[in-house]
């Protein structure tokens, strides 16, 4: 097997380092995914990153400086790399290849249509065929008005449920101007956050 490949000692060389952990990394439609490049950038610094984005996330990133070690697919690619039966399709690759998945920022609609199972984009269909054996972590980021309906609570139950953590939104001075909670919690906090998970499995 792959695995019991990597922990046989490569020729010359003692034992073979442990490989870095896969992550997945996803965007939804807010303005918090201008900080998206800043989070993958960081969390490739000690993993494999490749980065999912929806098609109203891709307003706020900018794909010229997007790090170049990391993929971004976005709906397109899940048709494209398929032309008939027997080819992979990308969700579900995605899904093996993953160690853990972490959606940054999750915005409400997106999680309204994980808390229903919907599955109509590239970022929902992987989650929809998730193994929850393996972690999902989510950063919401939407208004203030958002995240205290009723309809958020209601959902975030749902996915916690599933097996998903949260990591939580922070009260600040929010894009629209409003202060108040809803505010993606900051790269380098949802960062630190995946990196405690992998405790020992990062290579110093």
């Amino acid at each position: 097997s792959a695995m019991a490949t990597q922990e046989q000692p490569s020729p010359g060389a003692g034992a073979a380092r442990p490989r870095r952990p896969r992550v997945l990394v996803a965007a939804s439609g807010s303005v918090a995914a201008i900080k998206f490049e800043i989070l993958c950038r960081s969390l490739a610094e000690w993993a494999d990153v490749r980065a999912v984005a929806t098609a109203s996330s891709l307003h706020f990133i900018d794909r010229e400086s997007f790090p170049s070690g990391v993929a971004l697919l976005t709906d397109a690619d899940e048709w494209s790399t398929w032309r008939r039966i027997g080819d992979e399709v990308l969700h579900i690759e995605l899904r093996k290849w993953a160690d853990a998945m972490l959606i940054a920022p999750l915005s409400a609609n997106t999680l309204a249509k994980i808390a229903g199972g919907l599955c109509d984009n590239l970022l929902t269909c992987v989650v929809r065929a998730w193994d929850y054996s393996k972690p999902i972590y989510v950063a919401p980021a939407m208004n203030t008005f958002m995240w205290d309906n009723p309809f958020t609570r209601r959902h975030l139950d749902v996915v916690a449920g599933l097996g998903v953590s949260l990591i939580p939104p922070v009260t600040k001075r929010l894009a629209c101007g409003d202060y108040g909670n809803g505010a993606m919690a900051e790269p380098t906090e949802i960062c630190r956050t995946l990196r405690l998970f992998f405790g020992s499995q990062v290579p110093l």
